[in-house]
């Protein structure tokens, strides 16, 4: 099954060109991951200290939200994919290479703002081509995002063993990512279309926010195991500097494997039990990380998790794509203003929990916040069934 909707899936050349815009953005993030323990220590910052400057990218975010509707109202939404994904490399460059907190925390805010655009953008344009295809394409691409997250930790991993240091990885990352987008610009910029038409964006009703909700504690568990899996292996694990990033690596590894079968276990299981046993499952995997005592078990919670939150983010993504009455870019803008809040501001929240208690407990935080989700997704009703082509 994973071998034919995989082969069945980059035949399309179009889909993969955009497809490689989710990995993109875990190229990066797993580059920042790793640099994170280094920037942490050279600008001398706390748990507290970095999780509070990590807020900047949330308030980027939401600054996000409200140009959103203009950005998309005006220019084509290949034009800016074509562009939003270069300039947000340069962004990275500018972050992990900070030499002072100022530039630190601009690149943070900055960082927010057009993350949320790229990901408005490359997830509407996926919503469109699943219409034009009548076939699930949603997983696959963020079954890539996933596999961008292996790919940059274990090239993290493997630059650390040869002594490059991570603002010449970021740079080397950099200029891969930009010259496979200019290599694709004709199949970007194949995609025309104005993907908003309407007014400012409308307040959402409770079901919406729930989906939001939901992408919230997703998103805020994916942040986290970002952020902090890598500070938790060498600061409470005391593992060895070659293995901090591994746990991320394991997350990201079984998040793709889960993504790439996730078009097909949705279309027999359904929205609502694939999202209800996904959170339940990565409960179970914060359970066993924050318990473990041994760093190879502390991976396979890692692994654990990665499998529980594979298949529910395409779902939302998917679900406020198609509400009534509701242009894709403002239900994007409704639901990804939870999810990136929960991306972002979730390891603010670790980091100020770990500085007055203990990362442990912090991270003990995403147990209850995932069961919260499995709830909320049983009362849901935009979590509605629709058949697709295979």
């Amino acid at each position: 099954m994973l071998l034919k909707n995989f082969s069945s899936f980059v035949k399309l050349k179009p889909v993969v060109a955009v497809g490689f815009l989710f990995a993109c953005s875990s190229l990066l993030f797993g580059t920042w991951v790793a640099a994170i323990p280094g920037i942490k220590q050279r600008l001398d910052f706390t748990d507290g200290s970095l999780g509070l400057s990590l807020l900047l990218s949330p308030l980027g975010a939401i600054t996000g939200v409200f140009l959103s509707t203009k950005v998309f109202g005006k220019i084509p939404v290949g034009k800016w994919m074509l562009a939003g994904y270069i300039i947000q490399s340069i962004i990275m460059i500018a972050l992990i290479n900070s030499v002072n907190r100022p530039m630190c925390w601009v690149s943070l805010y900055c960082l927010g703002l057009v993350s949320f655009l790229n990901g408005v953008s490359s997830n509407a344009t996926v919503n469109i081509m699943e219409q034009k295809y009548d076939r699930l394409l949603m997983s696959s691409c963020h079954a890539l995002y996933s596999l961008g997250g292996f790919v940059s930790a274990g090239f993290a991993a493997l630059m650390f063993t040869v002594a490059v240091p991570s603002g010449l990885q970021i740079v080397i990352m950099s200029a891969i990512i930009v010259a496979i987008n200019i290599s694709n610009r004709h199949h970007l910029l194949a995609n025309k279309e104005i993907i908003h038409s309407g007014s400012g964006l409308k307040l959402p009703s409770l079901s919406i926010l729930s989906i939001s909700f939901i992408c919230m504690v997703l998103f805020m568990a994916e942040g986290c195991v970002a952020d902090w899996s890598a500070i938790y292996f060498k600061e409470v694990m005391k593992a060895p500097k070659e293995l901090i990033s591994l746990g991320y690596a394991g997350f990201s590894i079984a998040m793709t494997i889960g993504r790439l079968n996730g078009d097909s276990i949705v279309s027999v299981l359904g929205n609502k039990k694939t999202v209800i046993a996904g959170s339940l499952t990565a409960a179970t995997g914060f359970l066993i990380v924050v318990l473990s005592e041994y760093v190879g078990l502390a991976i396979a919670g890692y692994v654990i998790i990665g499998f529980g939150c594979s298949g529910i983010v395409p779902i939302l993504f998917r679900a406020s794509a198609n509400i009534p009455g509701v242009s894709k870019v403002e239900g994007f803008a409704m639901v990804t203003t939870g999810g990136l809040i929960g991306f972002l501001a979730g390891p603010s929240v670790i980091g100020i929990i770990s500085e007055k208690a203990s990362l442990s407990k912090g991270l003990s935080l995403l147990i209850v916040m995932m069961i919260m989700a499995a709830i909320v997704a049983w009362k849901n009703k935009f979590l509605a069934e629709k058949k697709w082509s295979q």
